[in-house]
């Protein structure tokens, strides 16, 4: 699949965990939700990209096997105070995508990984926020990844 598939699938991967957080629903239920109504379609007069869905699974079967160990890593990066749990939805589902792939996606240099994740959080958040989910997942990348840096 090209590089737009995989961005997108990391777009859509962002949009269902935040899903998953907000509306409490259940892995099977966004997957289903996601593949059939959503990815490739139109909703509701707006068109959503094809994506690579092997990726987009992936993204959101790793975050909740490794949920609690991306969420530790993250609450040690953030300033202090400010455990994960306490950061915007948006913010957290960006941010466990990306320490996931640090993490576990070997295969996608870390450069590319930060880069994908703060295109995805300008989709939604302001550029103070943006320039967070860079810095996180740079701070995190060079501790998980230290000898691409």
């Amino acid at each position: 699949m090209s590089r737009e598939h995989r961005a997108n699938a990391r777009l859509a991967a962002v949009q269902a965990l935040y899903q998953m957080d907000v509306a409490g629903k259940g892995i099977n239920e966004i997957l289903a939700e996601f593949e059939t109504y959503w990815i490739g379609r139109e909703v509701e007069g707006e068109q959503y990209k094809p994506a690579e869905i092997e990726f987009f699974r992936d993204i959101l079967n790793g975050v909740l096997e490794y949920q609690l160990d991306i969420d530790r890593d993250t609450d040690q990066t953030l300033q202090d105070g400010w455990p994960l749990r306490r950061v915007e939805t948006v913010m957290r589902a960006v941010l466990r995508a990306g320490c996931y792939e640090l993490k576990k996606r070997k295969d996608v240099p870390a450069r590319v990984v930060i880069t994908e994740y703060v295109d995805v959080a300008a989709a939604f958040l302001a550029k103070d926020e943006v320039g967070m989910i860079n810095a996180v997942l740079d701070t995190l990348a060079k501790k998980i990844r230290a000898s691409e840096f």
